[in-house]
C-alpha cells in the first residue's frame, strides 16, 4: 500500500482565481480540483450547471439508463459510533429494536427476492464500527451466495483493515461502501468516534484489495454550501475517483441530534448532484436517502444533472424509500430504463 492518504492530500488549497474548465478538458478525469474552482460551478445559473452537467453525462454515460440498488440491513442498531444522523447509534433513543447479524440463507433470499424485483445490485449494511475476525466468514458467505444469483454485490461494514478488504475482495465483493458524509472541515460536527482520516484509510484499503468504492456523502445536515464544496472536492480528489457516489439528503430522525432543523433548498440539492457529476464524469451518481420527501419533478431535475442511480426498495437500512411501483412508474414517464448504467 501507498503512504496513508490524509485530507490535506485531496482537499487543495484554495486556488487565487478560479476559471471554469472546458468541455474538452473535463473530458479526462481530472484530480486536482481547487475550492473556489468547484465554488463557481455552484454558483453557475442552475439552467447553466445543468447543461454542463447534462452534456458531461451524455459524453461518458448512457443518458436513458437507472441502475437500481437495493439495501438490506443486515445487523441493525447498536452502533458504538455517535454519527449525528444515524438511527442505529446505540446512544441515540430512537426506538430502534437492535437485531443480531442474520443468517446467510436469510441474506440470499432477500437478494433473490430483490432481482426478482428488478434489482442489479445487491447492497449489504452492518451497524459495526468495524467487523470483527469472526464476523467475516458469515459475510464473505453472503457475498458468495448473493454473486451465484447474478447480482453485484456491495457492503458496508465499518472501518476495515487491510486483511478484513483482502478477505471481503477474495469473498467475490464487488463494492465496498463507505461515505465520507461530508467536508474535513465540518466533519467533527457529526461525528466525534472516528475521524476523517479512519474513513479515508478504509478507503484505501479497499482500493488496495482490489474493490471498486462507494463513497459519497449527506447533505442537509447545517452544513454550508462551502462544506457541500469540500466534500465533492476531496472525492474528485482522490487517487480514483469513487465508480458510485451516494448523494444522501438528511432524512431528520426523532431521537437523533439533527431530527429537527432547516431542510436544504431542493434546488442546492439539485446543484450537488450537477457539480458531482461534472468533478466525477465517469462515476454513477446516486440518488440515495431522502427520496421519500422528494417530489416527482424534483426526482426529474437531479436525473437531468446527471444522477443515474437509485436505491430501488421499500427501505433503506432503517428509513423508509419509495416502492418499487412508484420508482418504476416514475422511469416509465420520464422516459428511463432501468439498466446498468456504465457507457
Amino acid at each position: 500500500m501507498t503512504d496513508t492518504l490524509t485530507p490535506a492530500d485531496v482537499t487543495p488549497r484554495t486556488a487565487a482565481q478560479p476559471a471554469l474548465r472546458s468541455a474538452e478538458a473535463l473530458d479526462e478525469e481530472c484530480h486536482d480540483w481547487t475550492l473556489d474552482e468547484v465554488t463557481a460551478l455552484f454558483e453557475l445559473p442552475l439552467t447553466d450547471l445543468l447543461w454542463r452537467a447534462q452534456s458531461t453525462h451524455r459524453r461518458h454515460r448512457e443518458p436513458d439508463a437507472v441502475q437500481l440498488s437495493t439495501l438490506l440491513s443486515i445487523k441493525t442498531g447498536a452502533c458504538p459510533e455517535d454519527c449525528a444522523y444515524c438511527p442505529q447509534a446505540a446512544q441515540y433513543n430512537t426506538g430502534l429494536t437492535p437485531e443480531p447479524l442474520m443468517d446467510v440463507e436469510r441474506v440470499v433470499a432477500a437478494a433473490r427476492t430483490a432481482k426478482e424485483a428488478g434489482a442489479q445490485r445487491f447492497c449489504m449494511g452492518a451497524a459495526w464500527r468495524s467487523p470483527k475476525d469472526r464476523d467475516i466468514a458469515r459475510v464473505g458467505a453472503m457475498i458468495e451466495g448473493v454473486k451465484a444469483l447474478g447480482l453485484e454485490t456491495c457492503m458496508t461494514l465499518g472501518m476495515l483493515t487491510d486483511d478484513h478488504a483482502e478477505a471481503l475482495a477474495e469473498a467475490g465483493l464487488d463494492y465496498y461502501n463507505h461515505n465520507l458524509d461530508t467536508s474535513p472541515e465540518y466533519y467533527e460536527e457529526i461525528i466525534t468516534t472516528r475521524t476523517y482520516g479512519d474513513r479515508l484509510a478504509t478507503l484505501e484499503a479497499v482500493r488496495a484489495a482490489g474493490m471498486k468504492v462507494c463513497c459519497g456523502g449527506i447533505v442537509g445536515m447545517g452544513e454550508t454550501r462551502a462544506d457541500r464544496v469540500g466534500l465533492l472536492v476531496t472525492l474528485a480528489n482522490l487517487p480514483h475517483h469513487p465508480e458510485s457516489v451516494p448523494i444522501n439528503e438528511l432524512v431528520q430522525v426523532p431521537g437523533t441530534p439533527l431530527a429537527t432543523g432547516e431542510t436544504l433548498d431542493p434546488f442546492e440539492f439539485v446543484r450537488t448532484v450537477a457539480v458531482a457529476r461534472l468533478l466525477m464524469p465517469n462515476s454513477a451518481v446516486r440518488l440515495s436517502a431522502g427520496r421519500t420527501e422528494m417530489s416527482d419533478e424534483l426526482q426529474a431535475l437531479c436525473f437531468s444533472a446527471g444522477a443515474d442511480s437509485i436505491f430501488y426498495g421499500e427501505r433503506l437500512l432503517t428509513t423508509e424509500n419509495p416502492e418499487g411501483n412508484s420508482d418504476r412508474d416514475l422511469l416509465d414517464r420520464l422516459g428511463l430504463r432501468a439498466g446498468l448504467s456504465e457507457a
